[in-house]
C-alpha cells in the first residue's frame, strides 16, 4: 500500500488536533444518544402500536421477531427530474427488505427544490436555507427510534448535505445513500452554453432558448454537467457512503435495480455494528477524502460551503485553509462541463470515478485506510459494478483512460492544482474556481462597477453600458445574512458574452454563483459579506480592483485612511414576497459563509 503523501497526513493532523475538543463532545454526545435509545424491547407498548398499525403483514416480523428495521428519508417528489425516479423505491426497498427477513418503513420525506427553476427568482432566497431545513426533517423522521439503519434517498445541490448533517445528529446510526443516478445524454452543453449566449446578446429568440434547454433537461435523472448534484454523488464515494461505482448509474436500467437492492443488503450488514455509525464514518479522513474528491475532479464551489457544514455537523472544524491547502497538491484529473465539453455520462464512460480513485491512491493522495459502508479501505471504490448473468457483481476498474481528453492519469494531470483557491485581502476571505478559467484570465486589476443586485447588473448589460469596458462587477447585499445567498448564475452568460468581446471582467460577490462556475473568474462566498460590516460594503464606482487567483489576492486598493473616512453602504428596502418571511429567523441567525453558512450551528471562533 502506498503511503499517504505527507502534506495531507500533515493537513489531516491539524485538523484532528484543532477538532478535538468539539469532536470529543459530538461522539460522547452520540455515544450517550445511543445508549439512552430505547430499543423496541424496552419501548412502551402504545409507543410501539403507533409505529407498526400501518405495516400491515410486517407487523409480526416488528413485534415478534424483532428483525432489523431499516428507516428511509426520502426526497421524492415527481417535478424535479432528478428526484422523480425515487417514486417507487420505498416499494422495492420494503419487498427487498422483506426477502431478506428483514422491514423498512419510511420514516420521512425531505423537501427538494431545484436551483435550476429558482435561478433569477425569489425561490433562491430560501435555497441555502433548503439545506438546513432538510437537515432538521431528517432528524424529525430518524427520532422515532424505531429503526436499526437508515437508507437515504436524495440527489442534488442542498438534499445531499442536508440528509448528511440530519443523519450526523443520528450519528450512532448505520447509514448509506442510494443514488438515482445522471438522465442519459441530450444536447451537447457547449451547444447549450452557446444558445444562451446568444439569447443574452438577443440574437437568439425565447422560442430557440426553450428549445435547447429541453433537449439538455429532457428525462429522468440529474442534470448531467458536473454541478453541484453530480459532485454530491462524488462527494458521497469519495466519503465512502453509497455503494462503489454507483454515482453515475442512469436511471430505469438493470444496474440501477441491482444497485438499489444490494443498498438494502449493505444497510442490513451493516446494522447493529458500530464501526458503521454515521458517526465513524464521517471522519477527520473522511472529510479530507471528500475534499481530495472535489479538488481532483473540479467539482462544485458549493461544497465549499456544504463540506464544512456537514464536517462541523460531526464536530469537525474544517476551514478553507485545509482545502487550499489541499488544492495546491492535488491535480485536476477531470475536465467535464463546465471545466470541459464532456457531460457525467461520457465521464463514467471514460473510466468515471473508480479510475479517478485508483490514480490518487497510486500517489498517495488519498487516504486509503478507512472504514465505508462495504468494509476498509478506497481501494474497494475502484471497483466497478456490472452484471453476470444478471446478478449484480464489481470487477476491477480500467486502469488506462478510455478519453484522455475527459479524464487523464495522475501523471499527465491536466492542472497541477485542484482549482479552488482561496481569496484574501482587505476584501475579506473567498474562495474561486479556476479550473474552467483560462491562465490569461486569472488576475485582473480593474475599477469596479458596483451593483445591488443581479437585476441591476443585466440591466446595465442590456443598456449596453457595460461595452467596451474592462471592469470587476461588485455584487453585494447578496450575502446569507442579507438575502439566503442565492446563486447568480444568470450572470454568467452575459459577463461570458463581453468576455469573449476581449474585454477583462470579473465577478466579486457575497453571494453564490453555482455548481456551474465556469470560465469567468469570479470571487464569491466573499466574508465579512455586505450586512455584516464586510469592506465589500464600502467599495465604489471606479475604486481599483485587483483579483488574483494565482497569488490569492483579493485586494480594495484604496488607502485605509479614505476606507475608513467612508461610509458602509446601507442596503436599500427590499420589498419580499410575503413567504419569504418564513425564513426570517435563519437570516437571523445564519454563520458566516466559511464556516458553513449553517444557522444550525453555532459559529465558533478561530
Amino acid at each position: 500500500m502506498t503511503a499517504v503523501h505527507p502534506q495531507i497526513t500533515a493537513i489531516t493532523n491539524r485538523l484532528i488536533a484543532r477538532s478535538a475538543v468539539s469532536r470529543m463532545r459530538y461522539l460522547n454526545r452520540v455515544g450517550a444518544s445511543g445508549k439512552l435509545r430505547p430499543s423496541r424491547d424496552q419501548m412502551g407498548c402504545a409507543n410501539l402500536a403507533h409505529a407498526y398499525a400501518a405495516a400491515g403483514n410486517d407487523q409480526l416480523r416488528l413485534r415478534v421477531e424483532r428483525q432489523p428495521n431499516i428507516g428511509i428519508i426520502t426526497a421524492y417528489n415527481d417535478m424535479l427530474s432528478a428526484h422523480q425516479p425515487y417514486g417507487h423505491y420505498p416499494d422495492r426497498i420494503k419487498a427487498r427488505a422483506r426477502a431478506l427477513g428483514a422491514t423498512a418503513q419510511v420514516a420521512g420525506g425531505v423537501p427538494a427544490m431545484c436551483d435550476g427553476i429558482t435561478q433569477g427568482y425569489a425561490g433562491m432566497e430560501l435555497s441555502l436555507f433548503s439545506r438546513d431545513v432538510i437537515a432538521q426533517a431528517t432528524a424529525i423522521g430518524l427520532s422515532h427510534q424505531v429503526f436499526d439503519a437508515a437508507l437515504l434517498l436524495g440527489v442534488c445541490d442542498k438534499i445531499v448535505p442536508g440528509l448528511l448533517m440530519g443523519a450526523a445528529a443520528f450519528g450512532h446510526l448505520p447509514a448509506l445513500f442510494v443514488p438515482a443516478g445522471p438522465m442519459i445524454t441530450g444536447i451537447a452543453n457547449k451547444d447549450k452554453a452557446r444558445v444562451r449566449q446568444r439569447f443574452a446578446t438577443g440574437e437568439a429568440t425565447r422560442e430557440e432558448l426553450l428549445d435547447s434547454e429541453l433537449k439538455a433537461y429532457h428525462s429522468e435523472g440529474t442534470c448531467t454537467f458536473y454541478g453541484t448534484a453530480n459532485s454530491n454523488q462524488m462527494m458521497l464515494e469519495f466519503m465512502g457512503l453509497m455503494l462503489p461505482g454507483s454515482a453515475f448509474v442512469n436511471p430505469s436500467t438493470e444496474l440501477r435495480a441491482a444497485l438499489d437492492d444490494a443498498a438494502v443488503d449493505t444497510a442490513l450488514n451493516i446494522s447493529g455494528k458500530p464501526e458503521y455509525a454515521i458517526a465513524q464514518l464521517v471522519n477527520e479522513h473522511s472529510i479530507i477524502n471528500g475534499v481530495i474528491g472535489l479538488l481532483a475532479t473540479g467539482g462544485s464551489t458549493n461544497h465549499t460551503l456544504h463540506i464544512v457544514a456537514i464536517a462541523r455537523a460531526a464536530g469537525i472544524e474544517l476551514r478553507w485553509e485545509d482545502m487550499d491547502e489541499l488544492g495546491k497538491i492535488i491535480p485536476l484529473l477531470a475536465r467535464v462541463y463546465p471545466n470541459g465539453s464532456a457531460d457525467v455520462n461520457q465521464f463514467h464512460a471514460a473510466g468515471g470515478l473508480g479510475y479517478v480513485i485508483q490514480q490518487l491512491l497510486k500517489q498517495g493522495l488519498l487516504h486509503n485506510d478507512v472504514n465505508t459502508v462495504v468494509g476498509r479501505g478506497m481501494d474497494l471504490y475502484t471497483q466497478e459494478p456490472c452484471l453476470i448473468d444478471g446478478k449484480l457483481a464489481w470487477r476491477n476498474g480500467v486502469t488506462a483512460s478510455l478519453d484522455d481528453s475527459i479524464i487523464r492519469p495522475i501523471e499527465r494531470p491536466f492542472a497541477v492544482d485542484g482549482g479552488l483557491k482561496l481569496l484574501q485581502g482587505n476584501l475579506g476571505r473567498g474562495v474561486i474556481k479556476t479550473s474552467a478559467v483560462q491562465e490569461s484570465q486569472r488576475i485582473i486589476r480593474a475599477p469596479a462597477k458596483v451593483f445591488e443586485s443581479q437585476a441591476a447588473l443585466m440591466t446595465a448589460f442590456q443598456n449596453k453600458s457595460l461595452d467596451g469596458i474592462d471592469f470587476i462587477a461588485v455584487v453585494r447585499f447578496q450575502g446569507p445574512k442579507a438575502l439566503g445567498m442565492p446563486e447568480l448564475h444568470k450572470l454568467t452568460p452575459p459577463l461570458a458574452v463581453l468576455q469573449d468581446r476581449g474585454q477583462k471582467v470579473a465577478l466579486v460577490t457575497d453571494g453564490r454563483m453555482s455548481g456551474a462556475s465556469g470560465k469567468v473568474p469570479a470571487a464569491i462566498h466573499v466574508s465579512p459579506e455586505a450586512l455584516d460590516g464586510g469592506l465589500i460594503a464600502k467599495v465604489m464606482d471606479g475604486d481599483m480592483m485587483l483579483l488574483d487567483a494565482v497569488t490569492g489576492e483579493l485586494t480594495l486598493e484604496v488607502d485605509a485612511a479614505t476606507l475608513a473616512a467612508r461610509p458602509n453602504a446601507i442596503r436599500a428596502d427590499v420589498e419580499t414576497e410575503n413567504w419569504l418571511d418564513f425564513f426570517e429567523v435563519a437570516r437571523n441567525n445564519v454563520g458566516r459563509a466559511e464556516l458553513g453558512a449553517t444557522w444550525l450551528i453555532k459559529d465558533v471562533d478561530f
